[in-house]
């Protein structure tokens, strides 16, 4: 029996210095007692790469690994105990909630519910009136940005005021006479953004310019701007639903992924409980 032992005994001590031995030759640099492998590197070299490029990036990269494993081999030398066993603690937690964060992100991805009815939004809107006050004025707003030597003036003032479904298409065909444009006056925009893409605005009144209906002709040496402001929205009144849809949507899958997470918690230290798993000692 002792024969056997020693026999085994001897092939454990055989087995670690040949799995060393492995170790050392697959090593490719060393910094004090900590190794660089060649699978550290294997997908670090594009394939199709000359010899010459090839070297330079392994080169490189084997320098920032050794200078920053100097680095901190210096620190853990100029470190307390404590200080290393609170920086040991502190990765060990990072870890740890890098794995966590994990697991519940792939059991959010595939338990959530991520359809949002029209009925979603508006319910929560209307719940929620007094979270949607705005901060900035809003506009509905469509403009024509014309040549300096345009000749249709008159014309095109008049079916941009009236603006009814024939005047759109007319406009909407000589799109390509205009310098810019925009005629979707049925959406909200931040004034502020029309005021970068309209910049001769900036020069006028902000309070006269937040009149609903209020039509301006402006002219600059780039040419002549016709500016309809159809509605406005100005600060500390409700946004309107459209406008905030998108961060509603944000809100109520945010809210679904809390409980989702809640739930995860209390199921996994159920289960563990049941399991005998997990266990509190009296």
């Amino acid at each position: 029996m002792k024969y056997y032992k020693l026999i085994l005994l001897l092939l454990v001590v055989v087995s670690c210095q040949k799995f060393k031995n492995q170790i050392k030759k697959e090593a490719i640099a060393r910094v004090n007692d900590t190794y660089l492998y060649k699978d550290d590197i294997k997908k670090l070299v594009p394939k199709n790469m000359s010899a010459g490029d090839s070297t330079n990036i392994v080169n490189n990269y084997i320098n920032t690994w050794a200078t920053r494993q100097l680095f901190i081999d210096k620190a853990k030398l100029n470190l307390t105990q404590e200080e290393l066993e609170e920086f040991n603690d502190l990765v060990e937690n990072y870890q740890s909630t890098l794995y966590i964060n994990a697991y519940k992100n792939a059991v959010i991805n595939k338990s959530i519910n991520m359809e949002i009815t029209e009925q979603d939004l508006q319910s929560y809107y209307d719940q929620n009136l007094k979270n949607f006050n705005l901060n900035e004025e809003l506009v509905k707003i469509r403009y024509l940005h014309l040549p300096p030597d345009y000749a249709n003036i008159v014309a095109t003032k008049q079916q941009f005021n009236r603006f009814n479904e024939e005047d759109v298409e007319e406009l909407r065909g000589k799109k390509i006479e205009y310098l810019t444009y925009s005629l979707n006056d049925s959406a909200w925009i931040k004034l502020d953004q029309v005021l970068s893409k309209i910049p001769i605005l900036k020069k006028q009144d902000r309070a006269k310019l937040l009149k609903s209906g209020k039509y301006m002709q402006l002219r600059d040496s780039t040419g002549v701007y016709m500016v309809k402001i159809k509605d406005v929205l100005k600060r500390n009144e409700i946004a309107p639903i459209e406008y905030i849809k998108p961060t509603i949507r944000q809100i109520i899958l945010n809210k679904r992924k809390l409980e989702l997470i809640k739930k995860i918690e209390k199921d996994i230290t159920r289960d563990a409980v049941e399991n005998k798993q997990f266990e509190v000692y009296d």
